[in-house]
C-alpha cells in the first residue's frame, strides 16, 4: 500500500454533468456520462484548466449521483444543462490506480484508511481523477475519499507530509 497517502485538495471550481440512479447502473452509466461529457468539452471555449476529467460523487445505499467536469476559472456563462460548483477545500486519503483498476485501487485505499484509523467525512464528496490521454488504453486514476481532521490538521502533515 505504498501508493495511498493523506493529500489536501484546495477548493476546485468546476463545471460539468451529472447522473442520478442506483448503484445497479454504476459503472456503465458513469462510462457514458464521461464520454458525452467529453465530447462537449468544446462548449467550454478553452476555459478548462487542464486535460483531468473530476468525477465527484456522492451516496448512499440506495443510489449515487455522479458527475463528469473540469476544473474551470469561475464562468459567467455555462454551457446549456452544465453546472457549475466548488468543492471546499478538504483532506484526502488518496491512492492511484488505472481506469482499469479502479475496484482494487477502492479495496487498497479502504485497507489502508482502517490501518491507518482514518475516517471518511460522510458529508463530503469522494472524487476520482482521471488524467485522459488518447493514446493509452489504461489512464491513471486518482482516488480521493474525504476524511475526518483528526486532532488538527498539524497530525496528518507530520505523519503523511503535506502534499
Amino acid at each position: 500500500m505504498d501508493n495511498c497517502t493523506v493529500v489536501t485538495k484546495p477548493a476546485l471550481n468546476l463545471v460539468g454533468i451529472s447522473y442520478c440512479g442506483p448503484y445497479s447502473t454504476f459503472p456503465d452509466e458513469a462510462i457514458l456520462l464521461q464520454s458525452e461529457f467529453l465530447s462537449r468539452k468544446h462548449e467550454l471555449n478553452g476555459e478548462v484548466k487542464s486535460t483531468a476529467l473530476y468525477s465527484p460523487y456522492f451516496g448512499n445505499e440506495v443510489f449515487a449521483t455522479y458527475w463528469a467536469s473540469f476544473e474551470t476559472a469561475h464562468m459567467e456563462a455555462v454551457p446549456d444543462g452544465m453546472v457549475q460548483f466548488i468543492i471546499p477545500e478538504h483532506t484526502y486519503a488518496m491512492v492511484t490506480c488505472t481506469n482499469k483498476r479502479i475496484g482494487e485501487g477502492y479495496e487498497q485505499l479502504s485497507a489502508w484508511m482502517n490501518e491507518q484509523q482514518l475516517k471518511k467525512r460522510e458529508n463530503a464528496v469522494s472524487i476520482e481523477i482521471f488524467y485522459i490521454d488518447e493514446h493509452l488504453e489504461e489512464e491513471a486514476v486518482d482516488l480521493l475519499v474525504p476524511i475526518e481532521e483528526q486532532e488538527g490538521q498539524t497530525i496528518l502533515e507530520e505523519r503523511f507530509g503535506n502534499q
